[in-house]
């Protein structure tokens, strides 16, 4: 300690000047580059989520009315009922039936015809003709008449787009996160894989009308699947437990003549990075068939790599994010979460302790219920992943997408301008002050959508779409291409390379006065980002580095000057050095605290760490000097990394009275995690106990780059 006592210090302290309140903080400019915008509360988030949940049921409903024949209009307003219910349905597991029970179980699907002259049995489906590979009408049954077209003014839009329902109920709250994955419902599914003698000789192995393969999708989007990935590690994090997954997961390689999963190729953990005890089994919750569909779509994209499985214990945002973290902890460079819900304040936190991970390729699905955003989507430190419909056509490329949704229905692949998140460095839309969502897309529309094998909550194949098909194309994608540069965050890379993507300029998901925000256009725009995979090389870091010239980037860093700018303050923080008031070099000093009341005290500058830079230290010298060290820390001194928001990004350091030592001591951290980005660096020092007298000398900050 140093010789002064407390009472000499609370007379240097209170020779300054009176202080009539606490003024405003001034010292923060207005931005700006970013203008107010109102926030909508968590509740308000909940209802467009709830909307669209229920606009999508509604719409099933009113799909199967309109198909209906006579004397059965009445029954189909209760199937839609039926799909409310259990899209609200809570998420208490248990377990799955046997497909015998659920096919005894399973009602005639809407809009399949019997066969002629034959009543479907009661419940019984009735046979369905072949199926249609997504874009292609299915042909009749055996001797089955053609049924009429429907007039156009018959339910005209939602015919082509709202034939699904969702795997696991909507989440509303922030903190919990629903599985995004949608089951196409007018298409046979639970058809068993091909066993024994049969799949020798090739009968039914690869499943017809329940959506693209592999095939389809490598072609789709010109990927180098059969050569490149070898030695890549693709995560996907999904909630509970699939007790069938590495079977599943061998059943689809099977069937699609994808090289088989051996030893070291498929690996599943809990979210301690554990073999066991895994989670309790998923049961009815839907996240099963999300599992499955995240395994199959990296087999689909990059059959080369390996695969790791981490399974949350629960669906709540603190669940999947450990998982996150033990992904890249067990080597994971590309993580793929296909789950979301509403945004909130606490997201910057959740941003800090789970999803900024520089030289990773994570990926996050952007949403099912059209318009809006949802998170972890809307962070500005994961690749946002948008959908698309995906047809076959007669031209050059041989396909053609469009923007997943309908504008001003509430359904389709989410987007927007997110209310939490800073915009990162490398987006420059003009509409959106914050993150813009999405970055890029890929195909997600269930009416074409991709098969899945599902044995455990499904009983067999089935058509699956959702946003939750995107993600891990896209983290595949990001594997095909190449281990990703340290330090460096892979959803920029796209925005170097935009020749390497296929531009989807038509479609939209939803109304909205940003226009680019909601609607599909040349360039870059919400739903679809930047575009559709064209190839791997957009998705690399082959781009060369930015330059970074070594430099000290703070001003006025050892307060020499005579005014305390470009650090933003509050009264009397500037101090000249005297007896008790010790500098660390020169005259001035940063005094926070030192009242011995109720008081806080604040130090901060605005600084921008450019691209390039692969080293960036921040340092200060702190003495701390307080009256009393005994019973608990009552005075504290916190430094804190805020984004160009004002959320707080990470908090560096806590200095308490109980911490205090003789004379300065030098502090450092790495922040090359910024690189690229603009920051605050903010002290905080806070007096909690009237009487009790801590002061925090800082002095000497530096913030070096390389």
């Amino acid at each position: 300690m140093r010789s002064t006592t407390g009472t000499g210090r609370r007379a240097a302290r209170s020779s300054r000047p009176a202080r009539s309140g606490y003024p405003a903080r001034s010292g923060y400019p207005a931005r700006s580059g970013y203008p107010a915008r109102s926030r909508p509360t968590a509740t308000a988030q909940g209802q467009r989520w709830l909307a669209g949940i229920a606009t999508i049921a509604l719409t099933a409903g009113g799909l199967a009315f309109a198909a209906a024949a006579p004397g059965e209009a009445a029954a189909r307003p209760a199937h839609a009922a039926r799909a409310v219910r259990a899209d609200a349905s809570a998420n208490a597991p248990r377990p799955a039936t046997s497909a015998k029970t659920a096919n005894a179980a399973r009602a005639a699907e809407p809009g399949k015809a019997a066969e002629p002259g034959k009543a479907a049995e009661p419940g019984k489906a009735a046979k369905p003709g072949k199926a249609a590979e997504p874009g292609k009408a299915a042909s009749p049954a055996s001797g089955a008449k053609t049924a009429k077209p429907v007039a156009p003014a018959d339910r005209s839009p939602f015919r082509a787009v709202r034939d699904y329902r969702r795997a696991c109920a909507l989440a509303t709250r922030p903190g919990l996160m629903s599985c995004l994955a949608l089951i196409r419902t007018a298409v046979p599914h639970g058809i068993p894989a091909a066993r024994g003698a049969e799949a020798r000789r090739g009968q039914r192995a690869q499943p017809t009308g329940v959506g693209y393969g592999p095939d389809s999708l490598q072609s789709a989007y010109n990927l180098p699947s059969p050569t490149a990935g070898s030695g890549q590690t693709v995560a996907v994090v999904d909630a509970f437990n699939d007790p069938r997954a590495a079977a599943d997961l061998a059943a689809y390689r099977a069937a699609w003549g994808l090289p088989a999963c051996g030893k070291g190729c498929f690996t599943k953990v809990n979210q301690e990075g554990q073999a066991s005890p895994l989670p309790r089994a998923a049961g009815s919750t839907g996240w099963a068939t999300e599992e499955s569909l995240d395994l199959d779509m990296v087999s689909a994209i990059c059959p080369n790599c390996h695969i790791l499985l981490v399974e949350a214990d629960n669906a709540r945002a603190a669940s999947l994010g450990k998982a996150v973290n033990t992904a890249v902890s067990m080597g994971a460079k590309y993580v793929s979460n296909s789950y979301g819900g509403p945004e909130s304040r606490s997201d910057a936190s959740l941003d800090a302790k789970y999803y900024r991970h520089p030289g990773v390729a994570v990926t996050a699905s952007a949403g099912d219920s059209g318009y809006g955003t949802s998170y972890p989507a809307a962070s500005r430190y994961v690749t946002s992943v948008g959908g698309t419909s995906l047809r076959r056509s007669a031209g050059a490329r041989g396909w053609t997408e469009s923007a997943w949704g309908i504008a001003g229905h509430g359904a389709g692949t989410g987007s927007g301008c997110s209310a939490d998140s800073a915009k990162p460095s490398w987006q420059a839309d003009p509409g959106c002050a914050r993150r813009t969502q999405n970055d890029v897309a890929a195909v997600a529309d269930p009416n074409t959508g991709v098969a899945v094998y599902d044995s455990y909550d499904q009983h067999g194949w089935l058509e699956v779409g959702g946003t939750s098909a995107a993600s891990p194309v896209i983290a595949s994608v990001f594997a095909l291409a190449g281990t990703p540069a340290a330090d460096s965050y892979p959803s920029s890379y796209p925005y170097a390379h935009p020749g390497g993507l296929f531009d989807v300029t038509s479609g939209a998901d939803g109304s909205c006065a940003g226009g680019y925000l909601c609607t599909a256009t040349a360039g870059f725009d919400g739903p679809t980002g930047l575009g559709t995979p064209d190839g791997a090389a957009a998705f690399g870091s082959s781009a060369p580095a930015a330059a970074c010239t070594p430099a000290q980037l703070l001003r006025n860093r050892g307060f020499e000057r005579r005014t305390i700018r470009p650090w933003a303050t509050g009264q009397h923080v500037l101090t000249k050095a005297a007896s008790g008031v010790p500098a660390h070099s020169g005259s001035r000093l940063a005094w926070l605290d030192g009242y011995g009341i109720v008081h806080t005290d604040t130090l901060a500058q605005t600084v921008t760490i450019p691209a390039g830079c692969t080293h960036a230290t921040f340092s200060f010298w702190l003495e701390t000097d307080a009256d009393h060290t005994s019973g608990p820390a009552a005075d504290t001194l916190t430094l804190r990394v805020l984004d160009a928001g004002g959320a707080v990004l990470q908090t560096l350091a806590r200095f308490s009275d109980k911490g205090a030592v003789t004379g300065y001591h030098r502090h450092s951290f790495s922040l090359v995690q910024y690189a690229g980005q603009q920051i605050t660096l903010k002290f905080t020092g806070k007096e909690t106990a009237v009487g009790h007298v801590t002061s925090f000398f800082e002095d000497d900050n530096a913030l070096r780059v390389s």
